[in-house]
């Protein structure tokens, strides 16, 4: 009994003890929930705050801010708070005394809560982590990568630091979250070899994540975009995560993620038709103006005109709410859409030009390049932009800025430009990649034809630049050793200047470095090789043999681009047959996965080739198939959408002209007769010299017909008639011509209007067809694969093609009418009796 009471009062001592020992003013602030109430506690309790205190106050203030909607934030009422100030004396005092993990939470609160980077708690506690930083988790490594990213500390030597450590504890990394964070923030000083290791690290990591998780995909595809680096495999398991999460995103995450895929050129039929459906769903519940300007960003360029129209009216409800971030993704989305609404876009210009003193330089390139690609007329509101334009150019120092407003400057009227311009574009131009030369080299071709004194000859000023901007791209092709660093500034590159100055070096550079090409560089390289359409054999057969080498190594969507340079510049390579089979091979059992327009243009490549493999044919003209790409073709960019449409109708005439046992209908009657529509023109100087003398030759106008449009809407520059005995027939009406029904020829479906006219016994059909410098290789007279396929095509319709190339015509040898004259006599004529 004594016994039992002496326990019972040992245990009351316990408890008495532990309750006198509870943290009552923890205890006080975690029970707050709102920020007056934490602030409250916070001033009562000055003198007894812990750094445990600290800590948890400054980490719950930022946890009321993050669980509310972006419009009902109210970070700037609490750091005017006197307590918050309070709290940031009290935290810089108890650096020393917090543990790592308080000390990387506590940085991160303050950042999130916009505490300057340069004030002094920020510094002490970065100098503070520095110290630690070889003893700090994973986890806390990784908040503190995110915290020197927000302070754009990407290349410091502290993320430096950090980089080494995760290079050596990579294999460590187990949470995806953790991974991810530190991703980013090492992708700017990442190694090849270490960017490789994250990648594979994040691949592996990826199995195992939370669904639900849309976060951790983001971040990946985001450090992808950041070290410009489109690994499909990597790209199509986080688009797989993330299509899940379409359903519950709001249309700022979707326009993110949709950013960073325009940026990796990554298109995803899947994802577009889901984000349209999910985006279409919030236009009822985004009537505030951040969560509509988003909405009208990512939605405008791919709805219907009715859903635009719908949208555009929400804008003028809204457009004197904006600020000055909204007014500019509200302008740029009206431009993508070709928008003419000029209420809205006086309205939004007004907007623009109230805060036109807060937009960084690339806010007004970017504006004065929407308000002028959308032809609006304000002279008023271009004059202030230039002036604006000009004051940041001459201030810049970064290459890739002056370039940029250098590039939209010239896109402004101007006589003639300021000499700041000049000085200021001759100051960087060395440090400028071969990207950034040849825009700038676009912007002085614009100005010096805009010079009055252009007219007498070309000022000074102007050619010492040329030849400067000349030197310095020689220098950087040949001092290039990098074949992954070149194709990166190469990616964009077009123009005269390219052209004419340093397409030579360029491909002198490329064979240079042909022991650099490999698996991973041979999509960007082919690309880069049908753009700039030179032919070198010795590239393209090294091209080959690598890709059927390590076929299985490369992506199927890749497929497409290392073909087109083979199929559009009409080469075939030592190991065509082999090259062509692999890659076939390697796509047909992908075939559904693919996108449906770019299942489309690989066909079509294809079929340039004259190669028609069934199973892809066959998937291709099936109603499902059409049914899916007609879907995409709502989500897609005008232009790709164009240009898509018009490869399904070359690809539907190839394969009804040459591949008749696929019994594929003609269904482009419709879409052709618009395209006649839209088209024409009075053709050529050539053409209408070659007209006239087709009419001395075939001895009257009335014997060729000029612009004939063919069955399956081929139109051809001139056709003629010819009997037998090669004389000309004249045509009975220069109308089209008609014909019985019993001496029709069908056409697969061509329209009425092109049923042929019945040929007497032994008469031919000519095809006479201008092939101007487009139809060949740049460096060669090789004609272009499309220019092939269609003589092909034209002779299976019954034409006897006579083809007029434009270094022929345009030689010295034809320097008379005579010549002229004699040389289509040759062509039409001798060539006929062979």
């Amino acid at each position: 009994m004594f016994r039992l009471r002496c326990v019972t009062t040992s245990l009351r001592r316990l408890l008495h003890r532990g309750t006198v020992n509870r943290d009552q003013v923890l205890d006080q602030l975690r029970v707050c929930s709102v920020e007056d109430q934490l602030f409250d506690v916070v001033g009562k309790n000055k003198a007894k705050l812990t750094v445990n205190h600290v800590s948890c106050a400054v980490g719950m203030l930022w946890q009321f801010q993050k669980e509310k909607p972006q419009l009902l934030r109210t970070v700037d009422l609490i750091k005017s708070h006197p307590q918050f100030l309070t709290l940031r004396v009290l935290a810089e005092n108890k650096i020393a005394l917090m543990d790592d993990f308080v000390l990387v939470d506590m940085l991160y609160s303050f950042l999130r809560l916009n505490v300057d980077p340069h004030d002094s708690l920020v510094q002490h506690l970065v100098s503070e982590a520095w110290l630690r930083l070889d003893r700090f988790s994973m986890a806390s490594l990784s908040k503190l990568a995110n915290c020197l990213s927000d302070q754009q500390l990407h290349h410091s030597p502290l993320m430096g630091h950090i980089t080494n450590i995760v290079d050596q504890k990579l294999s460590t990394i187990d949470d995806a979250r953790i991974l991810t964070t530190l991703m980013l923030g090492v992708s700017s000083l990442a190694s090849p070899r270490l960017r490789d290791a994250l990648i594979n690290r994040a691949d592996l990591l990826l199995d195992n994540t939370d669904a639900s998780n849309y976060n951790t995909p983001r971040r990946v595809v985001q450090f992808l975009r950041n070290i410009r680096q489109s690994h499909r495999p990597l790209l199509e398991k986080c688009n797989k995560i993330l299509l899940c999460n379409i359903p519950t995103l709001d249309a700022e995450n979707i326009g993110i993620i949709m950013g960073l895929y325009q940026a990796l050129q990554f298109n995803n039929c899947d994802f577009r038709l889901a984000v349209k459906q999910r985006l279409t769903e919030l236009l009822d519940s985004s009537n505030d103006p951040f969560s509509f300007t988003r909405l009208f960003f990512c939605l405008a360029p791919m709805a219907s005109q009715e859903v635009r129209e719908r949208l555009q009216n929400t804008a003028l409800l809204l457009v004197d709410e904006l600020n000055a971030q909204q007014a500019l993704a509200v302008a740029e989305a009206l431009e993508d859409i070709q928008s003419r609404n000029l209420s809205l876009l006086n309205k939004i210009a007004s907007v623009i030009q109230r805060h036109l003193h807060v937009y960084k330089p690339v806010e007004v390139a970017r504006i004065t390049q929407a308000l002028l690609l959308l032809q609006y007329q304000n002279p008023e509101l271009f004059t202030k932009l230039r002036t604006i334009l000009l004051n940041f150019l001459e201030r810049s120092v970064f290459p890739y800025e002056v370039t940029m407003l250098t590039r939209v400057l010239s896109m402004l009227p101007c006589s003639r430009i300021e000499e700041c311009v000049i000085s200021r574009v001759d100051a960087v131009v060395t440090q400028c990649s071969l990207s950034d030369l040849s825009t700038i080299s676009f912007a002085v071709a614009k100005w010096v034809r805009n010079d009055p004194s252009y007219r007498h000859n070309t000022p000074s000023r102007y050619v010492r630049l040329l030849q400067t901007m000349n030197r310095c791209g020689h220098e950087r092709l040949q001092t290039a050793d990098r074949l992954d660093l070149l194709l990166d500034e190469l990616k964009y590159i077009s123009g005269e200047w390219f052209e004419e100055i340093l397409v030579e070096d360029t491909m002198g550079t490329l064979q240079r470095m042909i022991n650099q090409i490999n698996w991973t560089n041979v999509p960007d390289l082919t690309l880069l090789l049908t753009r700039i359409g030179h032919l070198c054999p010795p590239l393209m057969d090294h091209i080959a043999s690598v890709v059927i080498k390590d076929i299985d190594k490369i992506h199927h969507s890749a497929i497409y681009a290392i073909l087109l340079p083979f199929s559009v510049l009409n080469y075939d390579p030592v190991q065509a047959d082999e090259l062509y089979d692999v890659c076939i091979q390697r796509v047909i059992p992908h075939i559904s996965s693919l996108d449906p327009h770019l299942l489309v243009f690989l066909a079509y490549c294809l079929a340039l080739a004259d190669c028609f493999p069934g199973e892809i044919i066959k998937e291709i003209f099936t109603i499902d198939f059409l049914g899916k790409l007609d879907a995409q073709l709502d989500t897609l960019p005008d232009v790709l959408n164009m240009r898509t449409r018009l490869r399904l109708m070359d690809l539907n005439r190839a394969v009804c002209l040459q591949c008749p046992e696929f019994q594929v209908p003609w269904f482009h009657d419709r879409y052709c007769q618009q395209l006649q529509k839209k088209g024409g023109g009075s053709g050529s100087s050539a053409q209408q010299q070659i007209h006239k003398m087709l009419g001395d030759i075939l001895d009257g106008m009335n014997r060729v017909r000029v612009a004939v449009v063919t069955p399956y809407f081929y139109t051809i520059d001139f056709e003629c008639i010819l009997d037998r005995n090669l004389q000309p027939l004249p045509y009975s009406e220069p109308s089209a011509l008609q014909m019985s029904d019993g001496e029709k020829v069908h056409w697969g479906g061509g329209s009425v209007e092109n049923i042929r006219e019945a040929l007497p016994p032994g008469a031919q059909r000519v095809a006479v067809d201008f092939l101007d410098s487009k139809t060949f290789c740049k460096n060669s007279h090789r004609m272009k694969g499309e220019a092939l396929m269609r003589k092909r095509h034209l002779e299976i319709l019954g034409y006897r093609v006579v083809q007029v190339p434009h270094y022929e015509w345009n030689s010295m040898e034809l320097s008379t009418q005579d010549a002229w004259k004699e040389y289509l006599r040759k062509k039409i004529f001798k060539e006929g009796s062979s």
